[in-house]
């Protein structure tokens, strides 16, 4: 592994290790939902209405572990600390398997 490479991984592993941040700082001050992470209900309150692209399509995509919570809704909050640092190595693993297999397929087809 070269020295770039350790780099890339150690700052992965403090990204991941971080990510609860974003579930306990919002709590600890009261504000709500993460920036963008609005559900139709709360995107109709906050603009009192729901555009009509997003109402079509919000439910097209549901996500695999809906708020990155493997516990459901009466979850621990270490439960919650585990899902969002299991999130977020499932996502870098998913990206590196991504990325890893159009490598692989763009070497194969310039040769």
């Amino acid at each position: 592994m070269t020295r770039f490479q350790k780099k890339l991984c150690l700052g992965l592993m403090a990204m991941v290790l971080l990510s609860p941040l974003g579930l306990v700082l919002p709590a600890r001050f009261g504000a709500g939902d993460a920036w963008g992470e609005w559900s139709t209900g709360t995107l109709a309150q906050l603009l009192g209405y729901v555009p009509a692209g997003l109402r079509r399509y919000a439910d097209l995509w549901p996500a695999p572990i809906p708020d990155y919570n493997l516990g459901g809704e009466g979850a621990s909050t270490g439960l919650l600390l585990a899902s969002y640092i299991a999130s977020g190595l499932v996502g870098i693993a998913a990206a590196g398997l991504a990325v890893y297999g159009l490598s692989r397929l763009l070497v194969r087809h310039e040769r």
